[in-house]
């Protein structure tokens, strides 16, 4: 019985997903800092997870009925009926208190970011999904904010650096979830999502994510400049994100020339490598 709660509430926060953000703001707490506290980094980890596990259980809640129609969602815990929709709610609610109240022991401007994600994603995102393509772009702030909160915990300030880090991931998120969007095209449609761009898979559709890399790529080496303030990038390190940058924009380049579902997938799960591997050289970087 524990073992089967222990499973839903892991599938009702997506606890890969979760943790996979919690380490983008950890790079961001180690990118303000030479100083390491590791008492803060436990907060990070636990509060982070709490409010990431509450957006997506809040997530969850507003589509159980479409999750229902899609072959990737219908086995959750919601549409299963393996708990109900008072009981997600209220750990929902409950993960979200407890997550402020961590964050906000570190300081007052991690717990605010961190609500405005949970608000962001919950009430606006998340509604607008059925509604317009353009939900992806107001997706993408929540989504972004992660990485940028790792440097306000640190510092207990927002400027050019986790401005910075906010806009590598929040271009980032185009490439991602527009190849997603591609693959699960049809998937998406059973339940009235409309994720592309253009609402198809289309040349327009490829182009904006070539565009979109672009536009990451540049971001990405720009603290290399100095411009960024106290967030630096070495030539070495500049090289390194540059190579990544151009590996992804063969896969885009890719997908636009071959316009099928392998090449999306390609492209996808290469987003995920070059968005961890870019904070580690980020981290390196800095340290050696």
């Amino acid at each position: 019985m524990l073992l089967t709660g222990s499973k839903v509430f892991l599938t009702l926060t997506k606890a890969r997903l979760s943790f996979s953000v919690v380490f983008s703001t950890i790079a961001g707490y180690l990118l303000a800092t030479d100083n390491v506290d590791f008492f803060d980094i436990l907060l990070l980890l636990f509060g982070g997870y709490c409010m990431v596990g509450a957006s997506n259980s809040f997530n969850q809640i507003i589509e159980k009925d479409k999750d229902a129609l899609m072959d990737r969602t219908k086995f959750r815990p919601l549409p299963t009926k393996k708990i109900s929709t008072s009981n997600a709610f209220w750990i929902s609610v409950i993960l979200t208190l407890i997550g402020l109240i961590v964050l906000y022991t570190i300081n007052y401007k991690t717990a605010f970011f961190a609500a405005v994600s949970v608000f962001i994603y919950t009430c606006i995102y998340t509604p607008l999904k059925p509604i317009t393509p353009l939900s992806v772009f107001v997706g993408a702030i929540p989504g972004a904010i992660p990485f940028m909160l790792g440097w306000v915990a640190a510092t207990n300030q927002f400027g050019i650096e986790p401005g910075t880090l906010f806009m590598i991931q929040f271009f980032w998120q185009f490439p991602h979830f527009w190849a997603l969007g591609w693959m699960l095209d049809d998937d998406y449609k059973k339940a009235g999502f409309n994720m592309l761009p253009t609402g198809k898979k289309d040349k327009n559709t490829a182009f904006q994510i070539i565009l979109y890399v672009i536009w990451m790529m540049i971001i990405s080496v720009f603290p290399y400049t100095g411009l960024t303030g106290n967030l630096s990038l070495s030539i070495y390190g500049a090289i390194i994100v540059l190579v990544l940058g151009l590996i992804m924009l063969i896969f885009a380049f890719n997908l636009y020339n071959r316009m099928d579902i392998n090449s999306a997938r390609k492209l996808f799960f290469f987003t995920i490598l070059y968005l961890t591997s870019i904070q580690l050289v980020y981290i390196f970087d800095k340290f050696l």
